[in-house]
């Protein structure tokens, strides 16, 4: 399948696959994509903790490089990250990525680690921070109460209906701790049904720029 190199609106670069007009970020900006719906509407529950997080499509890293941002602001929080990916981006793809340079180009080099490290491999990218790549179809996910939170950034349900069922679901809900949260830019009512189908609270949040909502779902009840 071709695959181009884009650039989105807030000037940040993503994937695009012309064959099913998909890419891998919102061509409304990438970056603030993922700092909306995955840091603000995530990651930010657990400020200060030390926490594991599951990502369902590791793509292009954006995701796990800038909670390894975000955790460097919180002192003494570890995190343990997982990415789940069934078709890795190539090397030279992931190089091509702008996003050290539009977030914080001092830290190119741990954007680089982190798609130079093995896969199927626990790697250091700092004292604080671990990364795991598994090459795995997200239907083979069997992980049971391992994580705090769930980054789910799969392709659309438009291309890709399977990856957003009551089944999948169900194994993102065994795989999440008490009180465990995933998030997804996502707010189809057939995705919202799958969730709660799957045992799962849900709630619609605003959408990150260019999508009106995206869903935030929990599994038992969050205490304050």
């Amino acid at each position: 399948m071709k695959r181009e190199i884009i650039q989105t609106q807030d000037g940040s670069t993503t994937i695009h696959l012309p064959e099913w007009n998909e890419s891998y970020h919102s061509k409304h900006g990438a970056i603030q994509e993922a700092y909306h719906v995955f840091i603000k509407n995530g990651f930010s529950l657990f400020e200060g903790k030390s926490i594991s997080i599951l990502e369902i499509g590791f793509g292009t890293g954006l995701n796990a490089f800038i909670t390894y941002l975000e955790a460097k602001k919180n002192t003494n929080q570890t995190i343990n990250y997982v990415g789940v990916e069934a078709y890795p981006v190539v090397l030279e793809e992931a190089l091509q990525m702008n996003y050290a340079k539009e977030i914080d180009k001092n830290e190119q080099q741990v954007f680089e680690l982190m798609h130079q490290s093995d896969w199927e491999e626990t790697n250091s990218i700092s004292a604080d921070f671990t990364l795991t790549k598994r090459k795995q179809f997200f239907q083979d996910i069997k992980d049971s109460n391992t994580f705090d939170l769930i980054y789910f950034d799969a392709f659309g349900f438009r291309v890709q209906p399977e990856l957003w069922s009551e089944a999948i679901f169900k194994s993102m809900y065994e795989a999440l701790k008490p009180n465990g949260v995933l998030v997804t830019y996502a707010c189809r009512t057939s995705i919202k049904k799958a969730m709660l189908s799957a045992g799962f609270s849900v709630e619609k949040l605003p959408g990150a720029p260019g999508k009106r909502e995206m869903l935030r779902a929990t599994k038992g009840v969050v205490k304050n």
